[in-house]
């Protein structure tokens, strides 16, 4: 293991621990986001293009899009 992998693994760490500790919804589905982008980063140091360019699209954007939708919903923003 290199150098770059140890960063990258303990940044998915510290974003997957910021993701649990975060309390408010709104903010925990930005923190998603953002540890969505670290797993990518991750992945494209393990040498996994493919699978990083669609964790970034799903993990990054898609799933953070739907939650912050559905906060929304619940909270009567969207019709």
């Amino acid at each position: 293991m290199n150098v770059l992998e140890v960063v990258a693994l303990l940044a998915v760490g510290g974003a997957g621990t910021t993701v649990v500790l975060t309390r408010d919804p709104a903010r925990q589905a930005l923190t998603v986001s953002l540890f969505g982008i670290v797993l990518g980063i991750l992945f494209f140091v393990l040498q996994a293009p493919d699978v990083a360019l669609s964790n970034i699209v799903v993990g990054a954007v898609a799933l953070p899009l739907m939650l912050l939708l559905a906060l929304a919903k619940v909270r009567g923003g969207v019709r």
